[in-house]
């Protein structure tokens, strides 16, 4: 008996659609991250980009626990000497309100070229209104701990 091989070819990639609306970040991109990454299919490999697209809605209306609106900053540096920046996450919501959960579901991916091929695969929209209806996204069903 022979061990079956995945090959990129053979790999279906599904459209899901997430309403962000009142959800909390971490949990929000804990299952975000899990189907980009395609654990959900029974024919996973780690090495390989077999995960879903993802559309997220509504990311303006995402939700944080505690006091992290104003606490919770987010820090980058220019590259220049003096160049480091920071910015809370009521600033950044105020701006680009999908950098938010971008950043969180980065941190929850591989840090190689893995990761970053992952990553263009989720589309994130402030608004209700996203550009991807003809790939007729189905709604995301959240993974509970029943599930795992």
């Amino acid at each position: 008996m022979k061990t079956a091989r995945v090959t990129p070819a053979e790999i279906k990639k599904k459209w899901f659609v997430v309403d962000a609306n009142d959800q909390v970040l971490g949990r929000l991109a804990t299952q975000i991250a899990y189907v980009l990454r395609g654990k959900q299919k029974a024919n996973y490999v780690p090495h390989l980009d077999c995960g879903d697209f993802v559309v997220v809605t509504n990311a303006e209306k995402v939700r944080l626990t505690g006091r992290k609106e104003n606490k919770k900053t987010y820090h980058w540096h220019s590259g220049y000497v003096g160049g480091i920046k920071s910015a809370s996450v009521a600033e950044t919501r105020a701006k680009h309100p999908d950098r938010i959960i971008e950043h969180a579901v980065r941190g929850m991916l591989p840090k190689n070229k893995l990761g970053r091929k992952v990553l263009k695969n989720l589309k994130i929209y402030a608004g209700t209104d996203h550009p991807h209806k003809a790939q007729n996204p189905q709604p995301m069903v959240a993974r509970t701990a029943e599930m795992a």
